[in-house]
């Protein structure tokens, strides 16, 4: 019987009704795509950081995980002393620079050589290496992003680069320069951002990082097996502040949304709940009927809000092909978890209006 209740009035105004679930799928899309998104690029980094095949990343005092926001660069020549250590295979000094035209991408300059020596070369899928000042290679992610091919000009930090060769994606970076080049635009001679550190066998990698931390106290010293572990939104600084105040706002979204519906419902409904009260419907009869209302109005948001995310999703990868977002089961519960205690508890009010009205002022309500 209340279920029955519940389905009529919910479509006694159909287009509040429409209004409501969008309301709520808006909700939930919202928080599912910064949640995705921010995960997404947390993922995405850490994968790719992972991916250049070093056993360790040296880095300068209190640098962050986050790449995009180390510190002070370290001087190159400590390259020279980590490969003297023993069980020490390779190392590779990479100077970061961030590039802001057309998007955010860090770029790495490199020594060739030595990162060859640490990742076992790159993947090409056109084109050739680094092999003068002015080359750039790029990854195929942001080749296509930027609809770039081998023998393009990319305008790079103020200067006009050479594409000499487009490679598989996962290897650190998107973007890769000369290590000295880098240096040169960015007035950092003879500094590096980072160093990664290749052992002779993974089971050295701890012996290592003992040797490096004695060698170079005080400075970041980090295993890359478990890096994506590393990579939380709490390791960037103000990520984790920006999620939660997203949520925060759909979640008001929702209860505002919520709360407004069911207000101007039970307006409208005086009478009828007077006839019900008349014909000895109790309170929580009343309230039972609001509240399930409002749960089938949720549960169309989430559903409509679940599609909505997927389809910002093939969207967002269409226009930005280097964006990476992740929507998983955990969030999607969470998300639907929001809907619906926001949306119960913008109804809390209005249903405990509706409860407490009197039959005989009710039934003369006009």
């Amino acid at each position: 019987m209340i279920g029955h209740l519940v389905w009529k009035n919910a479509l006694h105004r159909p287009l509040r009704t429409a209004l409501g679930v969008l309301a709520v799928g808006v909700e939930v899309s919202l928080v599912l795509l910064i949640v995705g998104l921010t995960h997404g690029m947390l993922h995405d980094v850490a994968k790719r950081i992972e991916g250049v095949g070093a056993d360790i990343m040296v880095q300068p005092p209190s640098a962050s995980v986050f790449l995009a926001f180390s510190g002070a660069p370290m001087p190159e020549a400590l390259g020279s002393r980590l490969a003297e250590l023993a069980h020490v295979k390779a190392v590779a000094p990479v100077l970061l620079q961030l590039s802001s035209s057309g998007g955010l991408d860090i770029v790495y300059g490199i020594d060739p050589a030595s990162f060859r020596a640490v990742s076992d070369g790159f993947f090409f899928l056109q084109g050739h290496g680094l092999e003068k000042p002015d080359d750039v290679l790029v990854d195929d992610w942001y080749a296509r992003a930027k609809h770039l091919k081998a023998g393009d000009t990319l305008h790079l930090l103020g200067h006009n680069f050479h594409v000499a060769g487009v490679v598989g994606h996962g290897k650190g970076a998107r973007v890769f320069v000369e290590l000295h080049t880098l240096q040169q635009i960015t007035g950092s001679p003879g500094k590096a951002s980072l160093f990664f550190v290749k052992c002779d066998q993974r089971s050295s990698t701890n012996d290592v990082i003992g040797e490096i931390a004695t060698l170079l106290p005080r400075y970041q010293i980090r295993p890359l097996q478990n890096y994506l572990s590393l990579m939380t939104q709490t390791t960037v600084p103000g990520l984790n502040t920006f999620v939660y105040s997203m949520i925060a706002l759909a979640g008001a979204i929702g209860f505002l949304v919520i709360f407004l519906s069911m207000y101007t419902t039970i307006v409208e409904r005086t009478r009828d709940i007077g006839v019900l009260k008349s014909l000895g419907a109790s309170k929580g009869y009343i309230v039972k009927a609001l509240l399930g209302e409002t749960t089938l109005v949720c549960l169309g948001g989430i559903v409509v809000g679940i599609g909505m995310s997927y389809g910002g999703q093939f969207l967002l990868r269409d226009l930005f092909p280097t964006l990476t977002i992740l929507i998983t089961p955990g969030w999607i519960l969470r998300a639907a978890a929001l809907a619906i205690g926001a949306g119960l508890c913008g109804t809390s009010y209005p249903a405990w209006v509706a409860s407490r009205k009197d039959p005989v002022e009710a039934l003369a309500y006009s």
